[in-house]
């Protein structure tokens, strides 16, 4: 009886820790994104996964860098990535220690996401179409593969092997793709779990997620 009382204040005591973001209406977006990006499953490997990872690094991220620092622009709307370097983005945040140290030396500070909407959302690209013609007018803003484009060997790069992340990622939706997992009560239900998972992990320093507290988890990451 004492440890179910004890599990009890525990689970209350988990529900008290604040988080800023909505993860509930995160984790529907994030669940929007991963089934857009398994329509496009070239992107999980070969060729275009290999195109994907070098446009991050030559283009969508020095474009969202340079972005950040101009408040000018921040009236004009936010940028909308390319689905192609929006996956790689994804699998770069989702670790976080990584992404921060390859921001830093690349470009001095973590680059912020927060004039960012998900290509799956963005109602006008026109805004960063046009940044990324004036920027890259050699390179197209839509992946095309059919396009002969010589990469420069001398653009930043991250140090993070970003090709491997994405082919662990992509097995993540297959997780998650279930109808029930996007239903509104199974969401919440999911976000009480992952703060009780918090509150283990601060308790136990190690914790093992379960798929719905890790889609949360996931979604918190992304959102730091």
């Amino acid at each position: 009886m004492d440890k179910e009382k004890d599990q009890e204040v525990n689970w209350l005591e988990a529900q008290k820790i604040e988080i800023s973001v909505d993860l509930l209406a995160a984790a529907k977006q994030q669940l929007q994104f991963l089934e857009t990006v398994d329509r496009h499953r070239w992107l999980y490997q070969g060729p275009a996964l290999e195109r994907a990872v070098y446009r991050y690094n030559a283009c969508w991220l020095p474009l969202l860098a340079k972005y950040s620092e101009a408040e000018s622009l921040v009236s004009e709307g936010p940028l909308v990535p390319p689905l192609d370097c929006e996956w790689i983005w994804h699998c770069h945040r989702l670790n976080p220690v990584r992404f921060k140290s390859d921001c830093e030396q690349l470009y001095g500070r973590v680059v912020d996401n927060s004039g960012v909407v998900s290509s799956v959302n963005g109602n006008s690209k026109l805004k960063t179409k046009a940044l990324w013609k004036n920027l890259y007018p050699e390179e197209p803003y839509d992946l095309d593969l059919n396009k002969d484009v010589s990469e420069r060997s001398s653009e930043k790069h991250t140090k993070y092997d970003l090709v491997s992340a994405a082919k662990r990622q992509s097995a993540f939706y297959y997780q998650v793709s279930r109808s029930y997992v996007s239903n509104e009560v199974f969401l919440q239900e999911a976000v009480a779990r992952y703060k009780g998972f918090l509150y283990l992990c601060i308790k136990k320093n190690s914790c093992a997620p379960t798929v719905d507290v890790d889609l949360i988890w996931h979604t918190h990451l992304l959102h730091p």
